[in-house]
């Protein structure tokens, strides 16, 4: 049984099962472990980690009379708050908001899935670049990441599902780089979602593109490292924000709201981020919702140390951690720009039949289109067949997240993209 406790009331002898933040925030990657280190309860609250779900079927309870919170209640909780986002539409901005931007006659998923592919391939190779550059003690000339961003925004407008799913699909080498790639590419849905201009949408684009520079100053075999970091290795990953920051600052990046973000992306609501421990309003707009979205794509991904979670199990996790993490306004209006169910999302549905989440409806954020392709019943695979959730007559619903892991289909990812995972980010 699970229970999520505050870290002052960790003991050893527990079994940590999880921490509630993203791997950016402590330095024990492998999170599952029994706490047998009086060292290692010490480095754990000195992280701005504040709370973690324990085992206790697997290790120590909590005392009696400590405050704990269950998997049903956390479930409840989070349920309740999508239940309140679903209210309001997906979108409340119209398709052809965000003038400026050229090419953005919104389209299908199958339609923009192609052109968003060889984006990621293109921005990959810029970002690559960018980042050699940064390695090298380059200067760092921003310039002509503008083009990119703006590229990166009109598949968003046309599209946001296919850029932002398909920038989520990495390997270990290009992690860093299509890591910018997609953090941009969410920057501007959520931006899109705020109903923010043409120049502050561009801007947030900038940042999610740009935010990460500082983690080519970390050295590769402590930035793929698999196992528990040293202080002094920890201490290298957590300069990275400052690092980027007088990268950025040094190449002439003229854009304040940039150069914020880099610096305060893993700042907190409630002053425990760093590096300065910016509090509320303190921290810009731009940076904040830099936070979410650089969590988000984090702990969706692939890492040498981890394997990536769900988007829908995400967003949930994210929902579940302490308030003063994120800006809850900015997070809900993540959740409605990407959807509860996000493109790539497996799920159960009230028929007995799994499938796989393709495109959003505006209409609703719980009943997006699936396709189907597997029964539970029979424990077979059916036909492929595209259902919309929102149809008039349609009785189907979403029952539940299924965990991908679980059911290890090899070709999910080519059910909702159409396209060979393997091939989407090759040269």
């Amino acid at each position: 049984m699970l229970k999520r406790i505050h870290v002052k009331h960790l003991m050893l002898g527990m079994y940590i099962h999880e921490f509630c933040g993203s791997w950016m925030e402590h330095p024990f990657w492998r999170t599952k472990f029994v706490l047998t280190d009086s060292k290692d309860l010490a480095r754990i609250r000195a992280t701005t980690i504040k709370e973690v779900w324990i085992d206790v079927a697997r290790g120590l309870d909590v005392a009696l009379g400590v405050a704990s919170t269950s998997e049903a209640q956390a479930e409840a909780e989070v349920e309740q708050a999508f239940e309140q986002l679903n209210e309001v539409p997906v979108a409340a901005v119209t398709p052809d908001f965000t003038p400026g931007l050229h090419d953005h006659k919104p389209t299908s998923m199958a339609q923009e899935v192609e052109t968003a592919a060889a984006l990621c391939r293109q921005s990959k190779t810029a970002v690559a670049s960018m980042f050699t550059e940064a390695r090298l003690g380059k200067a760092i000339h921003t310039e002509q990441m503008r083009d990119l961003v703006e590229d990166i925004s009109s598949s968003v407008i046309r599209n946001p599902g296919a850029l932002i799913s398909l920038a989520r699909l990495k390997t270990a080498d290009n992690y860093s780089y299509m890591h910018s790639v997609a953090v941009c590419a969410l920057m501007v849905a959520l931006a899109r979602q705020l109903e923010l201009n043409a120049e502050q949408t561009r801007i947030a684009g900038m940042a999610g593109l740009l935010h990460d520079l500082g983690k080519a100053s970390i050295p590769l075999e402590v930035l793929n490292k698999p196992g528990k970091l040293t202080d002094a290795e920890f201490d290298v990953v957590r300069h990275h924000p400052v690092a980027g920051w007088q990268m950025l600052r040094e190449g002439g990046m003229v854009d304040t709201e940039v150069l914020d973000a880099c610096r305060h992306h893993h700042e907190k609501m409630d002053g425990s981020g760093y590096p300065d421990r910016l509090a509320g309003e303190q921290i810009h707009l731009i940076a904040r919702m830099t936070a979410i979205c650089d969590v988000y794509d984090a702990i969706t991904s692939d890492r040498p140390y981890k394997a990536g979670w769900d988007p829908a199990e995400s967003l949930r996790r994210m929902a579940q951690w302490s308030e003063g993490h994120f800006d809850t306004s900015l997070f809900h209006a993540f959740v409605k720009s990407i959807g509860i169910y996000p493109v790539g999302s497996l799920v159960r549905l009230s028929s007995g039949h799994l499938g796989v989440v393709i495109e959003q409806n505006r209409a609703s954020l719980t009943m997006p289109w699936v396709k189907v392709f597997y029964c539970t019943s029979g424990q077979s695979r059916i036909a492929p067949e595209t259902i919309d959730l929102s149809a008039p007559g349609c009785t189907v619903k979403i029952s539940g997240r299924e965990d991908p892991a679980h059911w290890n289909f090899p070709d999910l990812v080519h059910l909702w993209s159409g396209l060979d995972a393997v091939n989407t980010h090759s040269h």
